[in-house]
């Protein structure tokens, strides 16, 4: 690693503190600015009560006080605090029990959407306007289109209630395929329709003619120099969305009543959770910024031309 590229990480480690900062902040002061509070639900609430609950989670300080308190928990101990609805745990323990589900049902849905999108792309490119390429331009544009809780309602009247080949509680391994499928789908499609293009575009280059006229083999041609050059764009997709779902589907896991961390996050929304609103935002934010970070990185390895600045 040269000095550049190091400078590089660094200034890029530095930026992404910064902006994991700032949405600290941001989500911090914006939950205690909504009307009500996290106590407001509860049945039977005395002002006695209620003034008792806001002191021991701290929410009866001045904001300024709670805001340091928070920030200086969450660098130095990694410290999201107690959940106030879920009471006796902690919300680090809640999101790690999340993730556990939500990381397993995220990573074989973003591996297996990039390889069967950038399998098909391929194809599409190589058989460009054959019917093999329209067919595949078609399904993609309908995945494409199709909002994930349509895909994720169809699959589950099909497979579960009509033809009843797999469950739809998303609590058991087999419950995770129909979640697994319907996460993999948009992503697949897009994937396969930024590989088709940037292929078709790597395939006009004049280096690729000149390979062609020295008489370089076809599949060293595709697999060596355009399937490889063409997976820039792909990258640049595949950092933020491997994120996304590993975080998890607010609207996937509420349809197969997946345990994971988007359940979690939409309940603590729901009930006004502060603690577990801040932890969870944080997570996915972090996750964001490293898998951008790591994918700046890799355009390095897939493209050694290009230069980190």
């Amino acid at each position: 690693m040269n000095t550049k590229t190091l400078l590089y990480i660094l200034k890029r480690l530095a930026l992404a503190i910064f902006t994991i900062w700032v949405v600290i902040t941001i989500t911090f002061f914006v939950m205690h600015a909504v009307p009500g509070g996290p106590f407001a639900s509860e049945k039977a609430t005395t002002p006695a009560v209620k003034a008792a609950l806001e002191a021991k989670y701290g929410l009866d300080k001045p904001l300024s006080q709670q805001y340091w308190t928070y920030l200086k928990d969450v660098v130095t101990k990694f410290d999201f605090g107690p959940s106030l609805k879920q009471r006796g745990r902690m919300v680090v323990d809640i999101i790690a029990d999340g993730m556990k589900t939500s990381a397993k049902l995220g990573v074989i849905a973003a591996v297996g959407s990039a390889i069967v999108g950038i399998v098909l792309g391929a194809v599409a490119a190589i058989r460009r306007n054959k019917l093999i390429d329209r067919i595949i331009m078609v399904i993609t544009t309908a995945f494409v289109s199709m909002p994930s809780f349509i895909m994720g309602s169809l699959l589950l009247a099909l497979f579960a209630v009509k033809l009843a080949v797999l469950p739809a509680n998303g609590t058991t391994s087999a419950g995770l395929v129909l979640p697994i499928i319907t996460l993999a789908l948009y992503p697949m499609a897009y994937i396969t329709r930024l590989t088709r293009s940037s292929m078709l575009d790597v395939l006009g280059q004049d280096y690729i003619r000149t390979a062609k006229a020295k008489g370089v083999s076809g599949g060293r041609i595709i697999f060596g120099h355009a399937l490889k050059n063409s997976l820039i764009p792909v990258l640049t997709y595949f950092g933020p969305m491997l994120a996304y779902i590993v975080t998890g589907s607010l609207v996937v896991e509420q349809i197969f009543a997946v345990p994971g961390i988007g359940r979690a996050f939409v309940s603590s929304i729901t009930n006004r959770d502060y603690p577990m609103v801040m932890g969870t935002t944080i997570v996915l934010a972090a996750l964001i910024v490293i898998m951008n970070l790591v994918t700046d990185i890799l355009y390095k390895v897939v493209d050694p031309r290009i230069t980190l600045e």
